[in-house]
């Protein structure tokens, strides 16, 4: 959390979005892997390209690099429609470099559901309760944030099975809100991956229902999200999630912060 004083205004930004680093990387689906190159390795970097040896640097040291191999789906991050199917709505599925922007800045909404135990799923009533408690009337372009209490598990072994999530129905009735992002602070939005393909096995479920919706409507999502917790009050703040611009992606990274700003005295 971070707070800056200035032209008048206080802010306040709170980070939502999970540190990736090599010791995470271990109990990821999608492993991802960051090389250092430190400066004495940029001189030698310097003097391939360039013919550029130490006595050209200052203390004989250059830059500093990282080499990072990593899945669009590593590390807080934005689905966008293309991860659900190739069609959305009857149309081509939007890639992440074709997601409006204005569906990536707007008033936060945050939703506390964290009596839901494990494999347990968020339902449109569990979304509605929360709303009713918090007084609070969902409108078009709304940043829904779903804090389960999962990002607590974040690099440790079975991350990604350690949570509740939505199903259909929740994100059905969100998206037919005219919410076109809903974020949530775990390894996904649906429920666990291998309960719910137990239960597609035994005809119990649709795997992956909560996704496939964006089959059926466009919508986004941002998974992995942290520190919600620290966010003091569940509306009345802005959310920052633009994600990074690659060509014909199944999402994007994002650095997800949420704002808050008052007048001072």
């Amino acid at each position: 959390m971070e707070t800056i004083e200035r032209n008048g205004k206080r802010t306040i930004l709170i980070d939502l979005s999970d540190r990736l680093s090599n010791k995470t990387s271990e109990y990821e689906l999608n492993p991802h892997r960051i090389t250092y190159l430190d400066h004495a390795a940029g001189v030698e970097l310097g003097e391939k390209a360039l013919g550029l040896g130490k006595e050209y640097w200052p203390d004989q040291v250059a830059w500093a690099v990282e080499e990072v191999t990593l899945s669009t789906h590593s590390g807080t991050h934005i689905d966008a429609p293309l991860h659900y199917g190739p069609m959305s709505g009857g149309k081509p599925a939007r890639t992440i470099d074709q997601v409006p922007l204005h569906w990536c800045y707007g008033d936060g909404v945050l939703l506390d559901i964290t009596h839901k135990k494990v494999g347990e799923g968020i339902s449109a009533e569990d979304i509605q309760a929360e709303l009713e408690r918090i007084r609070y009337e969902i409108k078009p372009y709304d940043i829904v944030l779903i804090h389960t209490g999962a990002s607590k598990y974040f690099g440790t072994p079975h991350y990604a099975f350690k949570k509740s999530g939505l199903v259909k129905n929740a994100t059905e009735w969100l998206v037919n809100q005219g919410i076109k992002l809903i974020g949530i602070d775990a390894w996904g939005l649906d429920r666990p991956l291998n309960i719910m393909a137990e239960e597609a096995k035994e005809g119990k479920v649709q795997f992956w229902e909560s996704h496939l919706f964006g089959r059926e409507k466009e919508y986004c999502q941002i998974e992995k999200l942290c520190n919600l917790d620290q966010i003091p009050k569940p509306y009345g703040f802005k959310v920052s999630a633009f994600p990074i611009n690659i060509e014909n992606a199944s999402a994007g990274w994002s650095r997800v912060v949420a704002i808050f700003e008052e007048e001072i005295d």
